[in-house]
This record gives C-alpha cells, sequence and structure tokens, in this order.
C-alpha cells in the first residue's frame, strides 16, 4: 500500500502540472487541447536542457535539475505562444488550433528525442543515455526513519513538490490578488473587462503562455522524473497524460487548489491496473476508470447547475473588440 500511494503521489503530479497549466490558460477565455502537444514539447526541452548540463564527468544535480525545467518551460511555453498568437490575435477557432499544437508538439517531440537528443536504448557513445541520472529522483536524506510517513509524503523527487507550490501560487493569485480577478473577469466577459481598461490581449498572452509553460514541467517530469528516460515513446505516453489533464480540470471544476487532491486521486486511478491481480483482458478496463469518473462529474455539475461549478463564461469564444 505505501508503494501504491507513494507512485500515486508520483504520477499525479505530472497530472497537476498539466491540469494547472490549462486552468490557468481556461480562466482566460481559451479552451487548449494543445496541452498534450505543450507537455510532450516539455519533455523534449528538458530532456535537450538536462544533456547539455550533463556532458561532463561530474554535473552538478542542482543545475541538471533547474536546467532541465527551464529548457521544458521555454519549449513548452514557446508553443503556447504560438497558440496565443494564433487563437489571440489572428482569432482562429481554439479548438482546431489547440488540435493542431497536439499533432505537431508529438511529433516534433518523437523526432526530437528520438534522433537529436536519445533519451533510450543509447549505442553510441556521443549521445546521451538519462538512464542513470537519479538527480530528479533526489530524496531528503533520512527519510527511512519516519516509516511509512516518510515513504509516502516525503520520498519523492524535486519536481512534485514543485507542481504542489504552483498549485498553490496559482490559487492564491486567481482568488486573492487584482491580476486574478481581472483574469477571471477576462474569462467570464472580456468586453467588459476591456471597458474598465484591462488590457485583455496582455491578459490572455500571459495566462496562455505561462499556462503552457507550466504544462510543460508535467512533460519532463513523465520523461525525467517517473520513467529516467526508459519510455522510448515517451511522446505516446504523454498525449494521454495530456488529455487526462485536461478532463481532470473538469473533474476539479477549476480550482487549482482541488486540483492538487485530484491529481493524486487520477494518479492513482491510472496506475491501479498495475497493483490489483486480475486478469490481463481486464486490466485495460481498469485504465479507463478516470475517463469515467470525468464523465459522471460533467453530468453531475451540468445537473446541479450552480455558477462555481460551470466554465468560465467565455470559454471558447474568441473576443473581437470592435463589436463591444
Amino acid at each position: 500500500m505505501e508503494v501504491f500511494l507513494s507512485s500515486a503521489i508520483q504520477f499525479g503530479a505530472i497530472f497537476l502540472f498539466g491540469c494547472v497549466g490549462e486552468i490557468l490558460t481556461e480562466k482566460a477565455g481559451h479552451l487548449n487541447l494543445g496541452i498534450p502537444g505543450i507537455m510532450c514539447m516539455g519533455a523534449a526541452g528538458g530532456c535537450l536542457g538536462v544533456r547539455l548540463t550533463t556532458m561532463g564527468e561530474s554535473p552538478n544535480g542542482v543545475l541538471v535539475v533547474l536546467c532541465g525545467i527551464l529548457f521544458a518551460m521555454i519549449f513548452a511555453g514557446a508553443l503556447g505562444a504560438v497558440y496565443a498568437f494564433l487563437t489571440v490575435s489572428l482569432r482562429t477557432n481554439q479548438n482546431v488550433t489547440g488540435l493542431v499544437c497536439t499533432i505537431f508538439g508529438a511529433g516534433f517531440t518523437s523526432f526530437f528525442l528520438n534522433d537529436v537528443v536519445c533519451i533510450a536504448d543509447v549505442t553510441v557513445a556521443s549521445k546521451l543515455s538519462f538512464a542513470s541520472l537519479n538527480f530528479f529522483k533526489a530524496q531528503i536524506p533520512g527519510i527511512e526513519a519516519l516509516g511509512w510517513f516518510g515513504t509516502i509524503f516525503l520520498g519523492h523527487g524535486p519536481l512534485i513538490y514543485l507542481a504542489i507550490i504552483i498549485a498553490v501560487i496559482v490559487a492564491v493569485v486567481l482568488k486573492r490578488t487584482k491580476v486574478g480577478l481581472n483574469l477571471r473577469a477576462i474569462g467570464e466577459n472580456p468586453a467588459t473587462a476591456d471597458a474598465v481598461g484591462i488590457n485583455v490581449t496582455g491578459y490572455k498572452y500571459t495566462a496562455v503562455i505561462i499556462g503552457a509553460a507550466i504544462a510543460g514541467i508535467g512533460g519532463l517530469c513523465y520523461s525525467l522524473g517517473y520513467t529516467s528516460g526508459n519510455d522510448s515513446t515517451v511522446e505516446v505516453t504523454i498525449q494521454i497524460i495530456g488529455w487526462l489533464s485536461i478532463a481532470l480540470v473538469i473533474f476539479t471544476m477549476w480550482r487549482p487548489a482541488v486540483a492538487i487532491g485530484g491529481s493524486f486521486v487520477f494518479g492513482a486511478l491510472y496506475i491501479l491496473y498495475s497493483y490489483i491481480g486480475v486478469a490481463s483482458e481486464f486490466k485495460s478496463l481498469l485504465r479507463l476508470i478516470p475517463f469515467g469518473v470525468t464523465i459522471l462529474v460533467l453530468i453531475v455539475t451540468s445537473i446541479i447547475g450552480h455558477r462555481e461549478t460551470q466554465p468560465p463564461a467565455s470559454l471558447g469564444l474568441s473576443y473581437f473588440r470592435e463589436e463591444r
């Protein structure tokens, strides 16, 4: 049970990055279906950053982790900026643009990791394998003495705690600051927000790009934090995680604080099949549980109809300033 709960938290952190990034984007009124591709881009950028900082004989662990996070955010943020330019400035269809970003991100990552960075099955000495790197799984010293508590809550790498910190910060900003109030106002009624002097375009660009950068860390969290570079088809798994992260936004009712617990629940449900002794034909069915739970939550929230359980009123709608 301790191993299962610990793994659920580790996997849940990946969902948390994607979910919080999408919540921030949707609060600005943009439904970004490109999150799976953006998370893939984060994995590609993060692996490149780690490769550049581990070319020496004795790499610095802190520098490796920081550089990996930075490059993941840059690559993911760059694709987020493309999405923002197309949907905010050119006002293209958000659903179509997001799907294009997902296709591009997955294809680029597959090529980049396997032919440029090469993260698995390395046979050429000049190419780097990340399998032996444990910087992203570094734990707090002495947790063994704390027993099950240390294993479950403290036996994780730095990215797991970073995910929680980011979720808390985003929750506070959205709920307790003027910036968050302005952003939520734009998501509800951009014309009204514009009329009172809020820079709608600036807020939208900022929210989309920062949201993409946060989601991109999730790709790094999976590729190096969870698998240590041992998944040669990392872009396939990350796409699945990305779609579930978007579904998790509905599950958590667009609340970053709730997303912390919700992501760990999704993490537990996602890996449940590997901890339950059932016939192999039923294990694939168990992986569908997160999707089924999301559909159930969507039905329940629709029936309740309370405003706080609904998405931003202008979600998915392009803003035409000249029509206000």
